[in-house]
């Protein structure tokens, strides 16, 4: 059984994102979403806020779970027998940055198979801190989130 994860912080989950985890979907036995904690970032949704906001958006692939937890990916992997670790590519910087993880990742488990996936063109120039950039301005970021999340960032930026 071909058993991955696709971690992230998903602050907030992005189209970007759920084409990554459909497309992981059709490529794996079970693909585990993972909400992680980057402590480079200061999240604006809580860990429950995210996981509820993924889980609602994959709710009609029925090989995916959500799951959320600290610590290092490996460990995370071990603890739920996952073998590969799904990673989006948007540009040569991402990749330069998830390069090293791979290898650091490699270097603590060398059982550890890291999937690149290319972003779809559509979503390349997107990320989570620049729609939330463009919704603090009151910039309309529909096309690029899925379901009620431009709704909840909206309510969430007005209370900050």
């Amino acid at each position: 059984m071909k058993v991955a994860i696709f971690p992230g912080s998903f602050d907030p989950l992005t189209l970007g994102h759920l084409d990554l985890i459909k497309r992981g979907s059709q490529l794996f036995d079970q693909l585990a979403v993972a909400v992680m904690t980057n402590t480079a970032k200061t999240p604006l949704f809580t860990v429950e806020e995210r996981v509820t906001q993924i889980k609602e958006a994959v709710q009609q692939l029925p090989n995916v779970s959500v799951i959320t937890t600290e610590g290092l990916t490996v460990d995370l992997m071990n603890k739920i027998g996952a073998d590969y670790l799904l990673r989006g590519l948007r540009n040569t910087a991402d990749f330069q940055y998830e390069r090293d993880i791979a290898a650091m990742n490699l270097h603590l488990d060398n059982q550890v198979e890291t999937m690149f996936m290319m972003a779809d063109p559509k979503y390349q120039h997107l990320s989570s801190s620049l729609l939330k950039e463009v919704a603090n301005y009151g910039g309309d970021i529909d096309d690029y989130l899925p379901g009620s999340i431009s709704k909840q960032l909206a309510e969430k930026l007005r209370g900050k």
